[in-house]
């Protein structure tokens, strides 16, 4: 069996704990939980980074929790936030809910035959009839607003130069979420609490209410929140987030997403995102080192997390779809995938509708690329690009006496036109 905090070192993913954590999961089985935020149907990949602390947690032999904020988010954490969130009803809350214990599900064992089998537990559960009176008396009188004040998620809303500070409601979310902790311990014996390392204050709310209130102990642990090299934001992307639910981000782009990453991320991301052994990544990286041009970092990075969160086959198509493009059998290669896929593939690509009639009666290369498609600006630009060669027909180059017809169909549906290595446009046929 692994060593909890041992693993976590060697991946880069303790950035504080409690002291004394250490030794207290050596001496026992023990339970930790993690809070995951509600208010979408799906969980991006910036959720990841808790999912795989859960996942080695319970690997280590111990009892995952994974709470969905029910409750909390209701209110909205103001940790690392510089405005007040919009408010979610109990019915997208609840339908929400059900689909992160879906994704959830690809990660951790929930077989109760297991002593450690993973929980899914919703707070909004334990606090829907928690009134009003019963929590400020009960709770609330055994933490000062001082000490509440002094946490840096409240503290950077207050003392904002937007003006705008922070509203009843945000400011009792620690709370909210302390109490969190402390029903958890009780009942589930549930000692420690993980998450981001925006949390801390959060989580250290809820061992402060463990200890005046129960004379207990809770322990806490936190990761560090993952940047990118560049600068950039980790987890997006042009379009936005990069989702784990393939209908707001499809296996493809997700898998491109990985591929992309630079050298540096990618060396951070193996240890982080898979749950390659030691061994096998360093092996990986030095592969990497000597022929840095395949990829084969990215690959694997790629491979791994696609494969994890989607599934096998959704693998072998991104990585089909992927090799396409650099194929030497483009068209029979590329109608072999899904058109969904081939769409991903060439989204953004300047699309030109035109008559199916008309291209199975074929159509002059220089006409379709201006008077056609409108691709290029004259039919001057059509024949002087023709000329040098560069004008490629599903990605076989053609001279001026080239008829675009039904064969260059792909799916009976698309043709791919290229001048150059930088520009692509697509043809679609439409009756």
């Amino acid at each position: 069996m692994m060593d909890f905090i041992d693993e976590l070192k060697w991946r880069g993913l303790i950035h504080d704990s409690t002291p004394g954590l250490h030794e207290y999961l050596k001496e026992s089985q023990r339970t930790a939980y993690i809070g995951f935020d509600p208010t979408s149907d799906s969980l991006h990949i910036g959720s990841l980074v808790p999912i795989m602390l859960l996942a080695h947690f319970q690997k280590s032999g111990h009892q995952p929790i994974a709470l969905v904020g029910g409750a909390t988010g209701m209110i909205g954490d103001p940790s690392g936030k510089s405005a007040e969130r919009n408010l979610l009803d109990e019915l997208t809350l609840k339908k929400n809910e059900s689909c992160i214990k879906d994704q959830l599900s690809r990660f951790l064992s929930f077989d109760d035959k297991l002593s450690n089998h993973a929980l899914i537990k919703n707070n909004y559960d334990w606090m829907k009839d928690f009134y009003f009176l019963d929590f400020i008396r009960d709770i609330g009188k055994h933490i000062t607003v001082n000490y509440m004040k002094s946490k840096d998620s409240v503290k950077n809303r207050i003392d904002s130069d937007s003006g705008t500070g922070m509203s009843f409601t945000e400011f009792t979310y620690q709370l909210v979420q302390g109490f969190d902790f402390l029903f958890l311990k009780r009942k589930y014996n549930c000692s420690i609490q993980m998450g981001g390392s925006d949390q801390w204050g959060n989580i250290t709310t809820g061992m402060e209410l463990i200890r005046r209130i129960d004379n207990s102990k809770g322990y806490a642990l936190t990761c560090p929140l993952i940047t990118k090299s560049d600068g950039s934001k980790f987890g997006k992307s042009e379009d936005g987030n990069i989702w784990l639910d393939p209908k707001k981000t499809s296996a493809y782009k997700f898998y491109q997403y990985w591929l992309n990453s630079s050298d540096e991320d990618a060396k951070n991301y193996i240890k982080i995102f898979t749950f390659l052994n030691e061994n096998k990544i360093e092996e990986v990286i030095s592969e990497h080192n000597a022929e840095p041009h395949l990829r084969v970092l990215q690959k694997t990075l790629a491979s791994e997390v696609t494969r994890m969160v989607h599934s096998q086959g959704e693998l072998d198509n991104a990585e089909k779809a992927s090799r396409v493009l650099f194929s030497k059998n483009f068209l029979s290669e590329i109608n072999d995938i899904e058109e969904t896929i081939f769409l991903d593939i060439f989204e953004g690509v300047t699309m030109a509708e035109i008559n199916l009639n008309e291209i199975k009666k074929g159509i002059k290369i220089t006409k379709l690329l201006h008077e056609k498609s409108g691709f290029l600006s004259s039919n001057s630009d059509a024949k002087r690009a023709l000329s040098e060669n560069s004008i490629a027909v599903n990605k076989n180059k053609v001279d001026q006496d080239y008829v675009v017809g039904e064969k260059d169909l792909i799916k009976n549906k698309y043709i791919v036109i290229n001048r150059g290595k930088k520009k692509t446009f697509i043809v679609k046929a439409v009756i």
